[in-house]
């Protein structure tokens, strides 16, 4: 996926197991899909903690992130109440949707086969900015904020 492409719409569960479209999340504007490798490990952590913390300033420009990782729903519900994230982790445990991101490796230690990718989608299913950096926790965040307000000016 790259800037201008069409996302196919996928449903998943989040992190309370309930079924999320993408169309669904896209209902209240733009979307902020950042794919991580692992729930609950440190660099994760950090980037999920930054998006929680961008809160207010995501809500200004009228967009939402949502995490996905291979990680099963329980894991993702772990994750999500320990650091009070507030928005939705997705459970892609078949990468069926990392694979269409670009966002899978196929051979990794550890099992980590989702890249760390963040893709600014918006209403229209359109991808607007798309954003790649495996050490670099909280840039997806700021990079997307700022898209965001560029995208939204013009």
């Amino acid at each position: 996926m790259k800037p201008g492409d069409v996302v196919d719409d996928f449903e998943l569960q989040d992190e309370t197991g309930a079924v999320r479209s993408l169309s669904g999340l896209l209902a209240d504007g733009p979307l902020v899909l950042f794919f991580y490798p692992v729930a609950s490990s440190g660099g994760c952590t950090q980037e999920a903690c930054h998006f929680r913390d961008l809160a207010a300033e995501f809500a200004a420009v009228g967009a939402s992130p949502v995490g996905i990782s291979g990680d099963d729903v329980s894991a993702q519900r772990r994750f999500a109440s320990a650091h009070t994230l507030g928005y939705p982790l997705l459970s892609d445990p078949g990468h069926v949707v990392a694979k269409k991101f670009d966002a899978f490796r196929r051979w990794l230690p550890g099992g980590l086969h989702t890249r760390r990718r963040t893709f600014v989608i918006g209403t229209d299913r359109r991808v607007i900015a798309e954003f790649s950096s495996e050490t670099k926790f909280d840039q997806h965040a700021d990079e997307a904020l700022t898209a965001l307000r560029a995208h939204r000016a013009a």
